[in-house]
């Protein structure tokens, strides 16, 4: 029960939220405040719990598990898990949710019940999305974390906001479409096989089926999940869904619906389909080192805040293509690491692209010159999370990018080189956002007032888990690696690398 409790509660508090701003107008906030809040506990709480459990070899890595029919006739239930992969995810979720709560506090001031309503609905589906293990109820939280956040955009987003939420529902929705498509025919495959109609993942793994077949099943889940992540060439709707996105949308954006993409292929495309993920691993991590190099130097050309930032998710979040089809202990669990430290410290940067936002109205970093005297604390927390992104020592990205290239070098000396390159177009870009941002002369004769104590506190505490993740990264690779174990066993006897 409570892994429904981890949905429903943001679903509740959703629509308690919307209400609650007919019958009191300005207490939308403090409800939804209240409900990520519970969520957040909730979760940790869970991860402190499951701690010995994670040390069982025999448990398989599952902590918990819920399975309830649903629609029978087409063997569709209600059926939740949650092993440690998709623990540290439901954190991160809850995290963000109340930094996203916090950000929105004073920037919404219209429809503000409507927004929290689709900040926490938004939050619910990606939750979902992490726990089913029923591929039907997969596919329906999948859509229910997508709706919302166009509206997200569509409503309380910037000058070319239309524009950018219809891109973004077009490239969600179209993709979708090929998952759903690959969904029905991995289950027809499956029957025609064994003659059970089921959509339950462990049902559903080891399907018998020729090698064609399964490439291009495995290739409609590659499709629906790379277009999220985003992979090279699918990624063009992620600079202008950030750039018009409120602050909340985009921290929710980066930190947890790319993750989404992720995940997706970590646990469905490797586990489900070995054999062709193995055929297709050389091109998937070729396409994650390109990301990785062209969303670091498109970085480096951007202007605009959120757009520079929003380019080098392109970057990071190839690292984690490459981690997750190396397919070994050191990049997996790089890539666990790194999907949790990049939804922070990126979220942190638009967290502070939204309060320079607010106070200028703009997000041109040629007009932000000399904010370091002007915003002391605003200027040190956006030089700490520049230094984070670019992979300093210390810092939470640096584990990850570093176990990554740790893998990856034993399945492909080449492409680690390559990746290698982008940590030196790192520094060029994070060095130029601070430079263009916080230093030079205050020709423009800013007054503006610094960080509050409420912006202080959530950017505060944002650093402090970016400094614990890279301090003592022990605890969150201790959570995903028996679930990476698991993982590996499943697709063991097909998906080998060169390195083993």
């Amino acid at each position: 029960m409570i892994l429904s409790a981890l949905i429903f509660i943001l679903v509740t508090g959703g629509l308690l939220s919307w209400m609650a701003n007919w019958w009191h107008p300005g207490s939308a906030k403090w409800v939804a405040l209240a409900t990520v809040g519970i969520e957040l506990v909730l979760t940790i709480w869970l991860w402190l719990q499951s701690a010995s459990a994670m040390a069982l070899p025999a448990h398989g890595g599952w902590l918990a598990e819920i399975r309830a029919e649903w629609i029978p006739r087409f063997g569709v239930s209600f059926h939740l898990a949650m092993d440690g992969i998709s623990l540290i995810l439901v954190v991160l979720t809850a995290f963000l949710g109340v930094v996203s709560v916090a950000c929105s506090w004073t920037e919404i001031r219209k429809r503000e019940g409507f927004f929290y309503f689709n900040l926490l609905w938004t939050l619910a589906g990606a939750v979902g999305v992490f726990l089913a293990l029923d591929l039907f109820l997969f596919f329906f939280f999948w859509e229910l974390m997508l709706v919302p956040m166009y509206f997200l955009i569509a409503i309380w987003g910037h000058e070319k906001r239309l524009y950018a939420s219809i891109k973004f529902f077009i490239f969600a929705e179209g993709s979708g479409l090929f998952m759903l498509v690959a969904i029905l025919a991995l289950v027809f495959v499956h029957y025609r096989s064994t003659g059970v109609l089921t959509f339950d993942y462990f049902e559903l793994l080891n399907t018998a089926m020729s090698p064609s077949t399964e490439l291009w099943i495995m290739l409609g889940f590659f499709i629906a999940f790379a277009v999220k992540v985003p992979i090279l060439p699918f990624h063009t709707w992620l600079p202008d869904a950030h750039t018009e996105a409120p602050t909340a949308g985009s921290v929710i954006l980066a930190g947890v619906l790319l993750k989404t993409g992720a995940y997706g292929l970590l646990r469905f495309v490797v586990p489900l389909f070995p054999e062709a993920a193995a055929y297709f691993a050389p091109v998937a991590m070729a396409l994650g080192a390109t990301g990785v190099v062209y969303g670091a130097f498109l970085a480096f050309a951007q202007t605009d805040f959120k757009r520079l930032v929003a380019y080098t998710s392109v970057s990071h979040l190839g690292f984690v293509v490459l981690g997750i089809f190396a397919w070994n202990p050191w990049s997996l669990g790089g890539a666990a690491m790194q999907m949790i430290a990049h939804g922070v410290s990126t979220g942190a940067l638009f967290v502070i692209a939204g309060i320079l936002q607010e106070r200028t109205h703009t997000r041109d970093m040629r007009r932000f010159e000399g904010l370091w005297s002007v915003m002391p604390r605003l200027a040190a927390m956006g030089l700490f999370f520049a230094i984070a992104v670019l992979g300093l020592p210390g810092m939470g990205n640096f584990v990850g990018e570093f176990l990554i290239l740790m893998g990856l070098y034993r399945a492909s000396s080449v492409l680690a080189s390559v990746a290698a390159v982008a940590f030196v177009a790192s520094v060029v870009y994070a060095l130029a956002l601070v430079q263009k941002t916080f230093h030079g002369e205050n020709t423009h004769d800013w007054r503006i007032p610094d960080l509050s104590v409420r912006e202080m506190t959530t950017l505060g505490a944002m650093a402090a888990v970016t400094v614990w993740l890279g301090l003592y990264p022990q605890p969150v690779l201790d959570a995903a690696a028996p679930a990476i174990n698991g993982l590996r066993d499943i697709a063991a006897s097909q998906y080998q690398t060169d390195a083993e």
